[in-house]
């Protein structure tokens, strides 16, 4: 369903491990919003919803919604650390449209 690079994984990991709070896993998510009309969202999350589903990466739990899961279906995420700044980069293959800061998509 989702893929992570090493490069996402790691910094998922970094994050995970430095948070005070317990996490169960990364949430990723579609929401209404951005230049093109839907964006990604992530976040760590201390529970997992009943309908969610899981995907398991290297010891990292990917949690989703049923409503971001066919948006997300063949998705990879790629983390980009570089001079200009550094960030999660989504490859959207369901993607019809984009904008230039490649945080929203349509579909």
């Amino acid at each position: 369903m989702l893929n992570l690079t090493p490069s996402a994984l790691k910094a998922v990991s970094r994050f995970i491990s430095s948070s005070a709070d317990p996490v169960v896993g990364l949430r990723i998510h579609v929401q209404g919003g951005g230049c093109s009309g839907l964006q990604y969202g992530m976040k760590l999350e201390a529970e997992k919803a009943e309908d969610d589903v899981i995907v398991e990466m290297e010891g990292i739990t990917l949690l989703v919604d049923p409503f971001s899961a066919p948006m997300l279906a063949g998705v990879t995420v790629d983390f980009v650390d570089s001079l200009t700044g550094s960030g999660f980069k989504f490859e959207n293959p369901n993607a019809t449209g984009g904008c230039a800061c490649g945080q929203s998509f349509s579909a």
